[in-house]
């Protein structure tokens, strides 16, 4: 049963490809292919996996899946992208963003000549802000908001743009990250031991690849579709608002580092969600506006940019995010995930070579299924087995394989900081996924070399 749930399996994802790459309706072609997989489970006598609250029928269930995917995404983290998606419309409407983008010009003019360095220094300060900041999209969408404009106006394509600041994504580090906290449990180590004497050591270096990757490789291919010419060296008129209003783009990423553990201010702490944040700064920047314009109808009347954004987030953005939940829930459902455990184990490899091995399946699931979490809590609970058979160090092992499945989320099409990130900027999410493949499969490569 397992072998079939495995080709079952890999015959959606070849299915769901097909459809993908013919331009069909993203959201109903995964939609469609989830409800078929968890159907044929059920068939084969498989239980429907996360399903927490069975109605009795499975043709119920199916649809119950459904309701399940957007209560957890729209509650949560859909709120926060629908919140910064309209926050990222009411700063180009009030032209915050425009005087972010003219007061980093001055700076950054040094870069003209140059704007792929520039493009490529945004990939260390985003892991620095990705540590107090754990959520992907959360911070992709901050990076959109505040970094985009100024490396569209240096030079630098939509896409490799859009590709640097998911890249800064790409590894799930720090205490406050999910598989972070799984990992160091896995191996018996404190969350912040784990991340200061395992991950920091392995990451530096990659980061510092990855910057140098993405330098050459954007700059290759927007020279070779001629975008550099059309776009650098284009002036940006001065904003018509006081250029205090630079200061609100980058607002919430400010609030959000105050108000962490990494910055202790306060006792006891004060905590801070992502979601918060933005509907703060969303309040302090209609005080800019009132003190600016001294039109309180007006001001009041702008705020519908903000919930028209958020609307049109929910219609584009969280549809394709629940539909790729529930394709992931149909993967998981057939035990593909489990198919591809029992191969790592069967092949009876030493540590080194199971370690790669689990680390490339991981990247290849994450890439799949659009999510990191999922790919690494099925081959985690592995670990302190093989560790303690082979008489090897557990975090040598755990640590590339949890690595591995946040690099292959950006590399995935419809994982949620992708299609979130791209659908702001107006790109092609499978552009993005493409542009990210060759650096992140070098890194990859690298951080087997590191880990092993």
């Amino acid at each position: 049963m397992l072998l079939a749930g495995a080709l079952i399996s890999i015959g959606f994802i070849i299915v769901a490809a097909f459809f993908l790459l013919k331009k069909y309706h993203a959201p109903a072609v995964l939609l469609l292919c989830g409800l078929c997989m968890m159907s044929i489970s059920l068939l084969l006598g498989f239980d429907l996996k996360g399903m927490k609250d069975p109605t009795g029928l499975f043709l119920f269930d199916l649809f119950e899946m459904i309701k399940q995917s957007f209560s957890a995404k729209g509650a949560d983290v859909g709120l926060m992208i629908m919140a910064i998606g309209g926050y990222v419309a009411y700063m180009d409407k009030i032209g915050a963003s425009q005087a972010l983008v003219f007061l980093a010009m001055k700076p950054l003019s040094v870069f003209r000549k140059s704007p792929y360095l520039a493009a490529s220094l945004v990939i260390p300060i985003g892991h620095f802000l990705s540590i107090p900041i754990p959520s992907a999209t959360g911070l992709g969408l901050l990076l959109i908001a505040s970094a985009y404009p100024v490396l569209i106006q240096l030079g630098v394509s939509r896409v490799s743009a859009v590709s640097v600041i998911v890249s800064t994504t790409v590894f799930d580090m720090g205490p406050a990250s999910a598989n972070t906290l799984r990992a160091a449990e896995l191996i018996g180590k404190s969350n912040m031991a784990y991340f200061i004497e395992d991950q920091f050591r392995i990451a530096i270096p990659l980061i510092v690849l990855m910057a140098v990757l993405y330098y050459y490789i954007n700059r290759h291919f927007d020279r070779k579709a001629k975008v550099e010419e059309e776009v650098a060296g284009a002036d940006i008129a001065k904003p018509n608002r006081p250029l205090i209003y630079a200061l609100l783009p980058v607002f919430p990423l400010i609030l959000l580092l105050v108000f962490s553990e990494w910055f202790p201010f306060f006792e006891p702490q004060i905590k801070l969600s992502t979601t918060t944040a933005m509907f703060l700064s969303l309040a302090v920047a209609m005080i800019f506006e009132m003190i600016y314009k001294r039109n309180g109808k007006e001001v009041l009347d702008s705020l519908k940019v903000f919930w028209q954004a958020m609307g049109k987030v929910f219609a584009t953005v969280i549809t394709l995010i629940i539909a790729a939940e529930v394709f992931s829930n149909g993967l998981i459902s057939l035990r593909f995930i489990d198919s591809l455990v029992s191969l790592s184990q069967h092949l009876g490899l030493g540590v080194v070579g199971i370690g790669a091995l689990m680390t490339i399946l991981i990247f290849g699931a994450s890439i799949l299924m659009g999510s990191g979490n999922a790919s690494f809590f099925s081959f985690g609970p592995l670990v302190p087995d093989i560790s303690a058979k082979m008489g090897a160090d557990p975090a040598s092992i755990i640590l590339p394989m949890q690595l591995s499945s946040s690099l292959g989320r950006a590399v995935s099409p419809i994982a949620g900081v992708v299609i979130a990130t791209s659908e702001i900027a107006g790109v092609d999410p499978m552009e993005v996924a493409k542009r990210n493949f060759i650096p992140l499969t070098i890194t990859l490569i690298a951080m087997l070399f590191l880990s092993f």
